[in-house]
């Protein structure tokens, strides 16, 4: 029989220590043990969340009037609803929905107060973007229950047998509302990730193998090191931009309405981006299993459900912080833009301009923490 020798809290005590040494010291080991779950939690709990928080929406009032006001008054209540820009031509809603900000537009025809009060049926007018099909869904219900509750207590109090509000609604760049047509120029973002995590994967490769010891006795600098590759990822990356295009356009059949050579532009702007990310990350992984998973979890994942792909980008301020420090949230934006809407660069300069500061700005930072030597 197996004699069990005593515990010594001496010897358990200096094991616990040398293994909080490891994970302090291990940057990985220490983003598994501590930050992992919360970040995790941040990022499945909104996989969960169904419901859209908040529409943002114009407001055309033609008609100015007492009642008028009291029935956006009753839609804007709960605050799901807000009032966020007052519009006076269709000219107006178009601009504002193709630079998308916002989520459609409420227009209240003249005569409003004086049908209602005559107990004629008024017809108040929907405008949703429908480059989102399930928040144009959701609002078009949220704002139809609402005119249905204020058009019964409206007849309730006046003693009116008949009238009321008859909600009609009109859905721009997708009228069908097919998921389709809105999700393949968004899942272009996503799967565009795919270039980044290559050029993360070779770096962490010659680290892996060995080959990095050759670069160390080589008169390469470090910076023309990164420059180099990243410049031959970005150029092959661009080829997956336009076989995804023709993928989208040719099979599924999405409307493209921009210029080709524009959006390849803004897609090296974004592979620009992804890949200044990689490089950061390449920096502190010796191994391609730990490159992977750092990028499929930092980026890959949450792209999916925090950057507006499936749900619009939610209006908490710590969701909103991680979605807009994902290239992929710029991305998608500029990509359903392009296919659905048409614009240019006069409405997708924003989400532009944040990809190449961040593409720069990944860049010069992989360039200071860029070491020639192995660690």
């Amino acid at each position: 029989m197996t004699r069990i020798s005593p515990l010594s809290a001496r010897r358990t005590l200096a094991i616990t220590r040398k293994e909080f040494r490891h994970i302090t010291r291990d940057l990985r080991t220490f983003f598994l043990v501590t930050v992992s779950p919360a970040f995790l939690l941040l990022t499945l709990s909104y996989i969960f969340a169904f419901d859209i928080e908040q529409f943002d929406l114009m407001l055309w009032d033609m008609d100015q009037s007492a009642l008028s006001r009291q029935y956006v008054a009753a839609l804007i209540a709960d605050g799901d609803l807000r009032i966020q820009q007052h519009v006076s031509s269709y000219a107006e809603i178009d601009q504002q929905l193709l630079q998308g900000g916002l989520d459609g537009g409420i227009l209240i025809p003249a005569g409003f107060e004086e049908q209602l009060l005559s107990g004629r049926p008024v017809n108040v007018e929907l405008v949703m973007d429908g480059a989102d099909p399930f928040s144009a869904q959701q609002g078009s219900a949220a704002i139809e229950q609402r005119t249905n509750a204020f058009a019964a207590q409206f007849a309730a109090s006046h003693s009116l047998a008949r009238g009321g509000l008859d909600l009609r609604g009109v859905v721009w760049y997708n009228p069908t509302l097919k998921s389709l047509i809105s999700m393949v120029p968004g899942l272009t973002a996503v799967v565009l990730c795919m270039p980044a995590l290559a050029l993360a994967l070779a770096l962490a490769r010659e680290k892996e193998t060995g080959s990095f010891e050759g670069l160390i006795a080589s008169p390469i600098r470090g910076s023309e090191y990164l420059v180099g590759k990243l410049f031959a990822y970005v150029s092959s990356g661009l080829a997956s931009v336009f076989l995804a295009w023709l993928a989208a356009v040719l099979y599924f059949k999405i409307p493209f309405r921009s210029n080709l050579l524009f959006y390849l532009l803004l897609a090296a702007d974004y592979l620009l981006a992804s890949m200044g990310f990689s490089l950061i990350i390449a920096n502190f992984v010796r191994s391609q299993q730990t490159a992977m998973f750092l990028i499929l979890m930092i980026f890959f994942v949450p792209s999916f459900f925090v950057a507006g792909l499936i749900y619009p980008v939610s209006h908490n301020s710590m969701a909103q912080l991680v979605a807009y420090s994902l290239p992929t949230t710029h991305f998608i934006a500029i990509s359903r833009g392009a296919f659905l809407k048409g614009v240019g660069l006069a409405e997708l300069w924003p989400p532009a301009a944040a990809l190449l500061v961040m593409g720069l700005g990944g860049l010069l930072v992989s360039l200071f923490m860029f070491k020639k030597h192995l660690a």
